[in-house]
C-alpha cells in the first residue's frame, strides 16, 4: 500500500440527529441540525471549513445550499450502504494530503416513503410493530442475504435451533444496547422468546433479523492533529483504514461459499496493518458495524478476527461481545437494528459513537475504558460488497 493515514487526522466535533420518522423535516433540516452539533462541538463555524463531503441527495450542493457554504468545494459520494464511510475516507485522505486544514463529512437519508423503511416501532413503550411484505428492508436485499444463513449452518453443521438462537443474540445484544441511546429509533428491549416467535420476513430471517429505516443525519470535523490539539484536548486520532470493492466475483465464482465477505476480511486486514493491530479481539475495546441484517453482524465477528470460523453464533451466545462484560462491545449504540440505518449518514453515525465512546461521553452505554474502537461500513448485494473500516484511537 501507499502512504499511511495513522496519526494524520483527527476528529475534532461531531454531530447526529436522533434517527426518527421525520414527516415534519427536510433532509436539508436534518442536515443543519447534525453539522451545526459538530461545529458547536468543536468551537467553529461553517466559516472555517475548506471542502465538504456529503452522502445522500443528489449532488453536492444539497449540503451547500443548506449550509450556505461560502462557494468551498462540495463532493457527493455514492457507494451504497457503504457511503458513509468512503465520505470519511476522502475527507480524510484530503486532510492528509495537506489540500486542506478542517473538512466537513457529514451525510444523511430522508425518505417518505413507508416502502423504503425498516421496522416500524409504532406508539412509544406501549406500541406495536408494523411490520408487512414492503415494510421491512427485508423485502429488498433480505431475501439474498437469507442465503448466508442455511449456507452457514450446512458448511459448519450448525444445527437451525443453534443458529437461530445466535443470531437471536446479536438481536437481543443491540436492542438491549438501542434502549440506552436517546438518539436510536428502536428504543425497546427485546426478549429471545419475542425474537424466536417473531414473524418470518424472509426464511429464515424474521422481523428482529432486520435493521430499521428511519431518516436522520451525522456529522464529523475532520482536521490535522496539529490543529486538533488546539480545539479540544479529547480529539480522536484515526489509526487505520482499510477499502475493497467487490467485482461481482460471488456471483459468478461456483466456488463462492456464501459463508465469509472476502472484501471485509481484505479491507480488516488493510486496516488492522495500518494501525498495527495484531491481536483485534484483545486490542480493540469497541465496535460499530454493518448489522442491516443480524447474519451480517455474524460473519463480519469471522471476518474481522474475533472469532474463529463457525464459532461466531457461540461467541455472541457466551457474551463475548456484551457491552459491559465482553471482550469487545460491538454495536454499543444500538448498531442499525435499532439505532437505524441512515442510508448515505450510516457511518459516519457509526463513526460518531466511537468518537464519543472513546471520549467517554456515551452515557448509560459507555464502554469503560475505550481507548481504540473500529467502524464497519458495508454496502452491497451478495456476491459483490464495498467494504470502509476506520479504527479510531485516543493516543498521539
Amino acid at each position: 500500500m501507499g502512504a499511511s493515514l495513522r496519526d494524520r487526522v483527527a476528529i475534532v466535533g461531531a454531530g447526529c440527529t436522533p434517527h426518527r420518522q421525520w414527516w415534519d423535516k427536510s433532509g436539508d433540516d436534518l442536515l443543519v441540525e447534525a453539522c451545526w452539533e459538530a461545529f458547536e462541538d468543536a468551537g467553529i463555524g461553517p466559516k472555517d471549513i475548506q471542502a465538504a463531503w456529503l452522502g445522500g441527495g443528489i449532488t453536492g450542493q444539497t449540503l451547500a445550499h443548506a449550509l450556505q457554504l461560502d462557494f468551498i468545494p462540495v463532493t457527493k459520494v455514492d457507494n451504497w450502504c457503504a457511503t458513509g464511510g468512503d465520505v470519511i475516507r476522502n475527507a480524510a485522505m484530503a486532510v492528509a494530503g495537506g489540500f486542506y486544514d478542517i473538512v466537513l463529512a457529514t451525510g444523511f437519508s430522508k425518505s417518505d416513503s413507508l416502502a423504503l423503511r425498516g421496522n416500524i416501532w409504532q406508539g412509544g413503550s406501549s406500541g406495536t410493530w408494523l411490520h408487512g411484505q414492503n415494510v421491512t428492508f427485508a423485502g429488498p436485499a433480505g431475501g439474498t442475504f437469507a442465503t448466508f444463513v442455511p449456507r452457514y449452518m450446512h458448511h459448519y453443521g450448525v444445527s437451525y435451533e443453534d443458529a437461530k438462537r445466535g443470531l437471536g443474540a446479536i438481536a437481543v445484544k443491540n436492542y438491549a444496547n438501542g434502549a440506552l441511546n436517546p438518539k436510536a429509533f428502536l428504543r425497546k428491549a427485546v426478549t429471545m422468546e419475542e425474537y424466536l416467535n417473531a414473524p418470518m420476513l424472509t426464511w429464515p430471517l424474521s422481523l428482529h433479523d432486520t435493521c430499521s429505516m428511519p431518516d436522520g443525519a451525522a456529522a464529523l470535523i475532520l482536521t490535522t492533529p496539529e490543529i486538533a490539539r488546539k480545539l479540544r484536548p479529547d480529539y480522536v486520532l484515526l489509526k487505520g483504514l482499510g477499502m475493497t470493492v467487490g467485482t461481482k466475483q460471488g456471483q459468478l465464482d461456483t466456488g463462492y461459499d456464501w459463508v465469509h465477505f472476502p472484501e471485509a476480511v481484505l479491507a480488516g486486514r488493510q486496516a488492522y496493518e495500518m494501525a498495527g493491530i495484531k491481536t483485534p479481539l484483545k486490542e480493540l475495546d469497541l465496535a460499530c458495524v454493518h448489522d442491516a441484517f443480524t447474519v451480517v453482524e455474524l460473519v463480519i465477528y469471522e471476518d474481522l478476527g474475533w472469532a474463529p470460523r463457525g464459532q461466531g453464533y457461540k461467541y455472541v451466545q457466551e457474551g463475548v461481545f456484551d457491552r459491559v462484560e465482553g471482550e469487545l462491545a460491538v454495536n454499543p449504540n444500538g448498531g442499525l437494528k435499532s439505532f437505524g440505518h441512515g442510508g448515505g449518514g450510516s457511518g459516519i453515525h457509526k463513526a460518531y459513537e466511537v468518537y464519543k465512546q472513546l471520549q467517554g461521553k456515551a452515557g448509560e452505554r459507555q464502554v469503560k475504558n475505550a481507548s481504540l474502537g473500529l467502524s464497519h461500513d458495508q454496502g452491497g448485494y451478495p456476491g459483490t460488497y464495498t467494504v470502509v473500516i476506520d479504527i479510531w484511537g485516543t493516543r498521539d
